[in-house]
């Protein structure tokens, strides 16, 4: 089509003239001098523009290449599908102007694409053509770089590997409830545990870097990069990485006992050698009981020059409070006290010698537990009298100045029955490939437990410490999110669906390998532990004549979490967290 314009002459009339080409009847307004037939002989405007192209399909994600080099989800007819085969021919197309595009239907299997595609230009003064032609695109098969990799079992491209040399989990537990609080863990591809900690694997270098920095903020750190040539390029100058980063965290746990080397207590405020550890956050919190002085430890000045803890919650021993009278001054949470304790008759001892197990004398020590301890309670501390530990800081110190005994903190020996389970529940980064869903529920496995501790026992001992530690610690339990357990759920969580292997549904922290695709993981629920037993040589837990004993009761002041600091819609807020491209999987 020929779109002209018509000059009427000096008379108001049309004036008329024959094409040069075929004599056909023209006006004069024509430029050309040719009728619409003979000018598209004479000119072409898809000159130039391929007729044939081809467009990759990746058959592991369904996805067709972008140029340059973008994948993209595409349906057979959709806009999306018609922006990518148009952008084979942008180059050509540039020159004129594109009308219209469509699809001409052609045999799914064909492995053909056909466009009708319209296109305009002007080829001489005030002479539009617009012509029409076929673009056909041949569908060539093959795979992504993800998906190649995926193939080659080469997805990663950066890891970050997370330790702590302790003989405990509780710090993992704990950094796994942060990591779901702040949804750190979304652009994880995988997860696996390690005796030591945990590894994360990432797609992108950048994603890993997040994740130390997010580690460094929440926890006291040290971090060691490192890369590996993988491949590389002489002719382009390109080479690929796989990149590395060794978190290491510091060796010190809340409740722990620390000897400071002299040196160090006298440059930290002249604090006393011996301290406790009070919290652990991106600094550590050492505290002195006998005085209430306190200093914080960052991570730079503690590996300048480490050191280790004197005595671990392993090595706590249960005593009895005969009477506590307050002598001090009140800093924050903490009242300094004159206590008298003794060793509890049915507690036990590890790391103990045996004649110090049946010592039932009397015992005069500072607290700094004043505000919380009564005549009768029972509490936890460090027996130092018979205590013998292999550390050059501890020897240094004057023995008069040692005291007998550090309490740590408050125990409750009656903590519930087996029958009676929390009314709260955790969240895990885990989801296993043999989980099943049941109504929509997801079950899933701890991010902890089958191969992080030394034996099954000791897994499930950190866990129910980490779940009393939250019962009884307010501030530490309002950094993470806790959910209401769903009383529909029971029957699943009991089942042993949850939770660690043969004892999954008592302490809900296990995990086992599985691998899945990328992107397909849930946070799943991980129910708290009702009333499981817990190792006399912790000097924490009930023994087994007192957690069948029918007629225990719990104490007055037992620490419970009010239903006001639960959150509700865990499916919900799970299903959210899941969604998308991205994902983690635990191994």
């Amino acid at each position: 089509m020929v779109a002209m314009e018509y000059m009427p002459d000096a008379a108001g009339q049309e004036s008329y003239i024959l094409c040069a080409d075929c004599g056909t009847v023209i006006s004069s307004a024509n430029g050309a001098g040719l009728c619409v037939g003979c000018l598209r002989n004479t000119v072409d405007i898809t000159e130039g523009i391929p007729k044939e192209a081809t467009l990759n399909f990746c058959r592991g994600c369904d996805r067709f290449l972008s140029p340059p080099n973008t994948w993209v989800i595409a349906q057979p007819e959709s806009r999306e599908l018609l922006a990518i085969c148009l952008k084979k021919i942008a180059r050509p197309l540039m020159k004129v102007r594109l009308i219209d595009a469509s699809f001409i239907w052609t045999e799914p299997h064909s492995r053909r694409i056909k466009l009708k595609i319209t296109i305009q230009k002007e080829v001489l003064a005030n002479t539009v053509l617009q012509q029409t032609f076929e673009l056909m695109l041949v569908v060539h098969t093959g795979q992504c770089p993800s998906c190649t990799r995926l193939a080659a079992k080469n997805t990663w491209k950066a890891s970050v590997q997370v330790r702590q040399k302790v003989t405990h989990k509780r710090t993992f537990l704990w950094l796994e409830q942060l990591i779901l609080k702040h949804n750190a863990h979304k652009d994880t591809i995988n997860i696996q545990e390690k005796r030591d900690g945990l590894d994360f694997f990432y797609a992108e270098r950048n994603t890993a870097i997040k994740m130390v920095e997010f580690l460094a903020g929440v926890v006291p750190t040290r971090t060691k990069a490192s890369e590996q040539l993988i491949s590389s390029d002489t002719h382009s100058n390109t080479s690929n990485y796989k990149f590395t980063y060794s978190v290491e965290i510091v060796p010190i746990c809340k409740d722990d006992l620390v000897c400071i080397p002299r040196a160090l207590a006298k440059s930290w405020g002249n604090i006393s050698p011996l301290t406790i550890c009070s919290r652990v956050g991106n600094t550590i919190h050492l505290l002195d009981p006998m005085t209430l002085q306190q200093t914080d430890v960052t991570a730079p000045v503690y590996w300048r020059q480490p050191f280790e803890s004197l005595a671990t919650v392993s090595d706590l021993v249960e005593f009895i409070v005969l009477d506590v009278e307050p002598s001090g001054p009140v800093r924050g949470k903490y009242v300094l006290a004159d206590a008298q304790v003794t060793r509890a008759s049915t507690s036990g001892a590890n790391n103990i010698d045996d004649e110090g197990m049946g010592d039932d004398g009397i015992y005069h020590t500072r607290t700094h537990l004043g505000g919380i301890l009564q005549p009768g309670d029972t509490v936890l501390g460090y027996h130092l009298t018979n205590a013998n530990f292999n550390d050059t800081a501890f020897e240094t110190l004057n023995t008069d100045r040692i005291p007998d005994v550090i309490l740590v903190k408050k125990t409750y020996p009656n903590r519930r029955k087996k029958s009676k389970p929390r009314n709260w529940k955790l969240r895990s980064i885990a989801k296993e490939a043999e989980d099943v869903q049941e109504g929509g529920n997801t079950i899933g496995r701890g991010a902890l437990g089958r191969r992080g501790g030394v034996d099954q026992k000791n897994v499930e001992r950190d866990y129910e410490l980490f779940l009393r530690d939250l019962e009884e610690d307010k501030e530490m339990r309002a950094a993470i999110n806790l959910y209401k357990n769903d009383p529909a759920h029971k029957a699943q969580d009991e089942d042993g669906d949850v939770g660690m292997g043969e004892r999954d549904h008592k302490s809900g922290s296990g995990m086992r390998g599985g691998k899945r695709r990328a992107g397909a993981a849930q946070a799943a629920v991980r129910p708290a532990a009702g009333g499981m037993d817990v190792d006399d040589g912790m000097g924490e837990g009930e023994t087994e004549a007192e957690g069948t004993d029918a007629d225990d009761e719990e104490e007055e002041d037992f620490p419970e979490i009010d239903m006001d600091e639960l959150l509700e819609h865990f499916d919900e807020l799970d299903m959210e967290d899941s969604n998308g491209p991205q994902g983690s999987e635990v191994q």
